[in-house]
């Protein structure tokens, strides 16, 4: 796997063997987003409200229109409106926002923590903006102060009609001073003209902000404004999953453990007798993995680890055995298991001389290896003669040499690196054992079959060993 180009393929072996941690996981991250919804985004309503801008404007001119919307000059006035004292005018400004819209439209969204205040806030502030608007356009002036531009064209107009009166009380044509006379009010005539088309051009924008319209009141919004509960929810349960998944692939790509044939019989140094299947009910699954061992033989320690609470929560939780190993599928039932038994037991028989008697090693804490263990010793049928004996990958001790004619390692998969293994090859060359082969085991998709064989931990079976037995140390 640490070599290996992440596949689709892996990411759905992960989300299939690993689904109930997954579900934990995400039932466990979106409890963590309902807390961050109810402690940092308590619920917010939105909503806005259309000022229409009559006229023709240029896009510059209206984002500068919708940047003056949401100003302080204009949220404060709202704010003094308004009169909420649990919320001043320095927090109302992060509530408001104006954006232009196409036809000369201004957007103004408010929001609040109900739909009430976010119409009302809305309505305000487009209040607001269409009054100081008007007040800048110059409607908005006290009596006595100067004219607007309106009054300014209304003076013009009375001007212009006191030149033609007087353009027509002059002598028209008969003297040199009423030339002169009509042509000077002509030119006046002609100045107050281009003045005040040049007034026109100056302030454009003035006669255009004078007509603002408020389209109606704003909408009262019927949902929270997002990131609503269920967003951050949904969010904390997919970011939980994601997580977990790339934990697996690190810790996939970063482990040592060794999961293919050829990488356990090297670490041995033995060669591959075969591979055989466990069927794959939860009762055959390894129970800890890596587990220390208590001492040789020492059932009782494996039978409490069975049934405690944490190898319970494993199996419960589907992490008791490794995901990134593919499962097996037995060739023709439990004959084509039993086949494989046979040839595995036909080859030692092929290496061993007679007496055959051989020593089977497995590693304490691997249930698949033990059962496998067990089921070979029911195929051999005492040929070769096959005693199983339980050794701890921590500080590996195996018996010394009596009658046996080597060991023989049985083990699962993706359990054990190649450290531990080497150290069970070298507690072999110290007690004097030949390590003649090695044998995976592995989960068999499947049920178990009807005649069961005995199991390894009855009394009756050959998986006894010596308490007392004395060899060499790791």
């Amino acid at each position: 796997m640490s070599d290996d180009t992440i596949r689709l393929v892996t990411i759905g072996r992960i989300l299939r063997r690993r689904r109930r941690l997954l579900a934990v996981v995400a039932v466990l991250g979106a409890l963590v987003g309902l807390g961050v919804s109810a402690v940092f985004f308590p619920p917010r309503y939105t909503t806005s409200a259309s000022v229409l801008l009559p006229g023709a404007w240029e896009e510059r001119e209206l984002v500068t229109q919708a940047e003056i919307a949401a100003s302080s000059a204009v949220v404060d006035r709202a704010a003094a409106a308004l009169g909420w004292t649990d919320v001043g005018a320095a927090e109302l400004r992060d509530r408001v926002s104006a954006e232009a819209a196409d036809g000369n439209i201004v957007e103004i969204s408010g929001t609040a923590e109900t739909p009430e205040r976010a119409q009302r806030l809305a309505d305000q502030v487009a209040q607001q903006f269409v009054a100081f608007a008007a007040r800048i356009a110059g409607d908005d002036t006290a009596p006595g102060t100067a004219a607007g531009p309106e009054a300014l064209r209304r003076k013009v107009e009375q001007t212009n009609r006191l030149i033609t009166e007087l353009a027509d009380a002059a002598d028209p044509g008969r003297t040199v001073e009423s030339v002169q006379a009509r042509t000077e009010l002509e030119k006046l005539r002609t100045a107050l003209y281009e003045a005040m088309k040049k007034l026109d051009e100056a302030d454009p924008a003035t006669a255009k902000a004078a007509g603002m319209v408020v389209m109606g009141p704003a909408a009262r919004p019927a949902g929270e404004a997002p990131p609503t509960r269920v967003h951050l929810v949904v969010a904390g349960a997919l970011l939980s999953v994601l997580v977990a998944v790339v934990c697996h692939l690190t810790a996939a790509r970063v482990s040592r453990r060794l999961r293919t044939e050829p990488e356990i019989a090297a670490a041995l140094g033995a060669v591959l007798l075969g591979t055989v299947d466990v069927p794959g009910d939860r009762s055959a699954r390894s129970h800890g993995g890596h587990g220390a061992a208590d001492g040789p033989d020492d059932r009782s320690a494996r039978s409490r680890e069975g049934r405690g609470g944490r190898a319970r929560l494993r199996r419960l939780l589907g992490v008791d055995t490794p995901w990134d190993i593919p499962a097996r599928r037995p060739s023709g039932g439990e004959s084509g298991a039993r086949i494989r038994y046979r040839r595995v037991c036909a080859r030692l028989r092929e290496q061993l001389p007679a007496p055959r008697r051989l020593l089977v090693l497995v590693p304490e804490g691997d249930e698949i290896a033990r059962r496998a263990a067990g089921r070979l010793v029911a195929e051999a049928g005492g040929d070769p003669l096959l005693r199983v004996v339980g050794v701890s990958v921590s500080r590996p001790l195996v018996p010394d040499r009596d009658a046996e004619s080597g060991a023989l390692v049985v083990l699962s998969a993706g359990h054990w690196t190649a450290a531990e293994l080497t150290g069970i090859a070298e507690a072999c060359a110290d007690a004097g054992h030949e390590v003649v082969g090695t044998v995976v085991a592995g989960l068999a998709l499947g049920r178990p079959p009807r005649s069961a064989v005995p199991a390894p931990d009855d009394p009756a079976s050959a998986l006894a060993v010596r308490s007392g037995a004395t060899g060499g140390s790791a």
